[in-house]
């Protein structure tokens, strides 16, 4: 049993408390719950821990998952709370190439004139237009389907 001998789990009484009123009562997310579990079948404190084999078998996860949890109760510093909870995004996401000053002109030029032999505007004609204004980044026809459907503007 290799993973118990790098990563032993040892609840406290508290978090042993904690875990087992998680499982029981409430309404909380299945992932939790389950890694909850796997908290209270890998813990030492209470004795001795079966085979990783049987544990996975009666949890109904895989041996990987107890790894993983293990794993990650090592990482946070043996913090149940974090072990169990939604890991944090290490990276924020992509920001928006959409401020309100490119938004404000993409209505504009989508409010103007169509240009000479077009009757009215189209995403893909905005696409093309687009592209040759500066201060508005390259938008695709789809992104800017979007920017003038948030603001309820319908081409006509």
């Amino acid at each position: 049993m290799p993973s118990q001998k790098k990563r032993p789990v040892t609840l406290s009484s508290a978090d042993r408390e904690f875990l087992e009123r998680l499982t029981t009562t409430g309404v909380h997310p299945a992932s939790m719950i389950r890694r909850a579990r796997v908290l209270l079948a890998l813990d030492t404190s209470v004795g001795v821990v079966d085979e990783k084999e049987v544990i996975a078998a009666r949890l109904g996860v895989s041996g990987e998952t107890l790894r993983l949890v293990a794993k990650r109760f090592a990482e946070t510093g043996r913090d149940v709370e974090a072990t169990i909870g939604r890991k944090q995004r290490d990276l924020p996401p992509v920001p928006s190439q959409i401020t309100g000053e490119i938004e404000a002109r993409l209505i504009a030029l989508a409010c103007s004139k169509p240009p000479e032999g077009r009757s009215r505007w189209s995403l893909r004609l905005l696409e093309k237009h687009v592209a040759l204004t500066e201060g508005i980044p390259d938008l695709d026809h789809s992104t800017i389907g979007r920017v003038l459907k948030k603001r309820n503007f319908v081409l006509t």
